[in-house]
């Protein structure tokens, strides 16, 4: 049987599928058709239920949850790894122009439906002139002058400082003072249409394909590196290290309290719907 599969090029995606999508583990009769894209990409495919199984924001998974369930493996959640706020002009670092009702500051967003524009928004309520762009485009339209703030999130956490850019805050940081809890980034859902049994069993081969890079971490480094744009390897394992742990290969608990409070947080705030569907695929 052939599923679809959607995820992004970043290092920590390409760390948790590689052993599946090559086999490196017992796939259990099942074979992957690979989407590569980035994140807001796979959230607009979500929308429509492009995929069986896909890579989206947690913030996205809110607007989709009545076509697609989420899985214990294979999320982001983590602490010190949320999106960073960012500036061109030092001025701007401590500046009361981002408390200003109806702020006139120009931020880049990797786009709406992202966990990071949620954490913009729980953060910087005022701050509203966004335009969506590119992930990998925010640095340079920010040293271009084309925007006032940046919103960055990946591997940009580790290259904006050697651009001469400057951090305003670390809404991950916000995120933990403010709950005490890992900050949900990204998880795998699969569609509901698929029978029940398929859906635990790519539960545990997601798991199995985490626990097996866990266990091999050079296993995948070509893989890793064709769609890394060619960062360093040390950068590529910061990165891993960063969004890829115990949450990755199953949510547990705590991973699920955090998630429950983020859409609670949300729907208090207005930002997304109420949600009546079992958010997971329960075992």
């Amino acid at each position: 049987m052939k599923l679809t599969l959607g995820f992004s090029p970043c290092p920590n995606d390409t760390f948790i599928f590689d052993a599946l999508i090559h086999h490196k583990i017992d796939t259990e009769g099942l074979d992957f058709e690979v989407v590569f894209d980035d994140v807001e990409t796979l959230n607009q495919k979500a929308m429509k239920g492009e995929l069986d199984i896909t890579k989206l924001s947690f913030h996205a998974f809110a607007y989709v949850a009545d076509k697609y369930a989420l899985l214990d493996s294979g999320s982001a959640l983590g602490f010190g790894v949320g999106p960073l706020v960012i500036c061109a002009d030092e001025s701007l670092v401590h500046s009361e122009q981002l408390k200003m009702e109806n702020s006139p500051l120009r931020i880049g967003i990797p786009g709406k439906l992202t966990t990071a524009n949620f954490l913009l928004g729980i953060a910087f309520p005022n701050v509203r002139n966004k335009q969506v762009m590119v992930f990998s485009e925010i640095e340079d339209a920010l040293l271009n002058k084309e925007i006032d703030l940046g919103l960055i999130i990946h591997e940009n956490r580790f290259t904006y400082q050697d651009k001469g850019l400057h951090k305003i805050l670390d809404l991950g940081s916000h995120w933990e003072e403010l709950t005490g809890c890992a900050i949900p980034l990204g998880g795998i859902v699969i569609n509901r249409s698929l029978d029940y049994e398929i859906q635990l069993k790519v539960n545990r081969l997601i798991r199995k394909s985490v626990e097996f890079a866990f266990e091999n971490p050079k296993s995948g480094i070509d893989f890793i590196s064709s769609h890394a744009q060619a960062m360093e390897e040390a950068v590529m394992y910061k990165h891993i290290e960063l969004y890829v742990n115990q949450y990755s290969i199953d949510l547990g608990t705590e991973g699920r309290k955090a998630i429950d409070i983020l859409f609670e947080m949300a729907h208090e705030k207005g930002i997304i719907p109420e949600i009546t569907k079992d958010l997971y695929v329960t075992k």
